[in-house]
C-alpha cells in the first residue's frame, strides 16, 4: 500500500464528524483511521458515526471526543494469515499496522484481503500422512490438525492459499480422514470450495493428483500439509508462468554447522583446517506449481512421489524451475520441528 493510499483513508484527530462523513462516503469506505500527524490515534467506523448523529450532534462537531483509541492494531512484523485470524475472529473491517512509536504504516481491509483478485489455479495439500514420527500426537489427530497457536496446521494453509486468490482447494485425506472433513466442510465458513480426494490406501506424496475428478485448467499449487509458511504463493505462479517451465519447485536455503573443526587432508598431509564450517544446502520445501500436463503423467491407483515426477520433467529436458521461500517456512513432520512452532524450543 503506498502513502497515497493511505492517506485516503485517514482523518486528522482535529478534523469534524463532517469530515469523516466526506472520508467515508467518497472512498466508499466503513471505516476511517484517525491520526495526528502521522501517529495512529484509533479509527471511527459508520456504525459509529452514525449512532452520534442520532444523538442530535452536529455535523461541525469535533472528531476528537469520539475516537475508538482502544481499537486493535498489529506491529509490522505480523504476517498475513494472523492479520487474517485477528479480523475474521473479531468481526473487524480494517487492522491498522502501527510501529512501536505509534506511527502508521499501513492497514489490512477485510474487503481486500477476502477480496483478493481470485485465479484459475487450483491447489492440492497432501493431508493424508499418518504422522507416526509424532507419536502419540496423532493417534486421535491427524498430522495436518494438530494445532498451533490454537489453530490447525491446515486451516493456516487453507487461509494462505485463499489470501493468495486460490480458490478451489483439493484436501488429499486418508488416515483419520473424517476428522478433517468435518472440521472444514465445503469451505464456504473460509470462504473458498474445499473439495476432497480420498485415498483407499496411502498413495505417497503425489500419487492423490490422479483422483482429480477433473483435469486442472490452469498450473496446479501442490502442499504437503504439515507445512507453517508465509510462501508467497502468488509471486510463485507469476514466477512460474514467466519461466514457461512445465514444473516450478519451492527452495529453501538451509544452513547445517558441523559441530566439530574440520580437516582437509592430500596425500596424508593436513593443508586446511575450518572449525565448526556452516554448510549451505537449498533442500525441497513441499511447495510446488505443476502444468496440467505434467499432472496427468501421475499414474492412477498407485503410489507416486512428487519428486519423482520433477525427475520424469529433468529426464524429458524439460524445464523446472526454482523459487527461492524466503518467508517463514517449517515442516513439522518431526517432533521437535513442531515444538518449534509451537514455540516451545529453540530448535532450528
Amino acid at each position: 500500500m503506498t502513502k497515497d493510499t493511505l492517506a485516503q483513508l485517514t482523518v486528522s484527530l482535529s478534523a469534524t464528524l463532517r469530515d469523516v462523513l466526506r472520508t467515508l462516503s467518497e472512498r466508499k469506505l466503513r471505516v476511517a483511521l484517525v491520526v495526528e500527524d502521522t501517529r495512529f490515534v484509533g479509527v471511527m467506523t459508520d456504525t459509529q458515526l452514525h449512532e452520534i448523529l442520532l444523538g442530535d450532534y452536529s455535523l461541525d462537531h469535533p472528531l476528537a471526543e469520539f475516537v475508538d483509541r482502544s481499537c486493535l492494531r498489529v506491529s509490522p512484523e505480523a504476517d498475513r494469515a494472523e492479520a487474517v485470524d485477528l479480523m475474521q475472529s473479531r468481526g473487524l473491517m480494517a487492522l491498522p499496522i502501527v510501529t512501536s512509536d505509534e506511527q502508521l504504516v499501513g492497514v489490512h481491509l477485510q474487503h481486500a484481503m477476502v477480496g483478493v483478485l481470485p485465479r484459475n489455479n487450483w491447489a492440492v495439500v497432501m493431508c493424508g500422512g499418518r504422522g507416526a514420527r509424532l507419536g502419540p500426537l496423532t493417534d486421535t489427530l491427524p498430522k495436518p490438525m494438530l494445532p498451533v497457536a490454537g489453530k490447525p496446521i491446515l486451516e493456516r494453509i487453507v487461509l494462505l492459499l485463499a489470501s493468495h486468490g486460490i480458490r478451489r482447494i483439493y484436501l488429499a485425506v486418508h488416515y483419520l480422514g473424517s476428522v478433517i472433513e468435518s472440521h472444514f466442510g465445503d469451505g464456504s465458513r473460509l470462504g473458498v470450495d474445499i473439495r476432497y480426494l480420498r485415498e483407499e490406501t496411502p498413495l505417497g506424496t503425489g500419487g492423490a493428483l490422479a483422483l482429480l475428478p477433473e483435469p486442472p485448467v490452469a498450473p496446479l499449487v501442490v502442499m504437503n500439509g504439515d507445512l507453517i509458511t508465509q510462501a508467497r504463493i502468488g509471486d510463485m505462479l507469476d514466477e512460474h508462468q514467466r519461466s514457461g517451465a512445465a514444473a516450478t519447485l519451492g527452495v529453501r536455503r538451509y544452513l547445517h554447522v558441523v559441530p566439530f573443526g574440520c580437516v582437509e587432508v592430500r596425500d596424508s598431509r593436513v593443508v586446511q583446517m575450518e572449525e565448526k564450517p556452516a554448510l549451505s544446502k537449498l533442500v525441497n520445501t513441499g511447495v510446488y506449481v505443476l502444468e496440467p500436463h505434467v499432472v496427468a503423467r501421475v499414474p492412477k491407483a498407485q503410489e507416486h512421489a512428487l519428486p519423482a515426477l520433477l525427475e520424469e520433467c529433468l529426464q524429458n529436458n524439460e524445464r523446472v524451475q526454482s523459487f527461492e521461500i524466503v518467508d517463514d517456512w517449517i515442516d513439522v513432520g518431526q517432533r521437535e520441528r513442531l515444538l518449534h512452532a509451537r514455540g516451545e524450543t529453540n530448535h532450528r
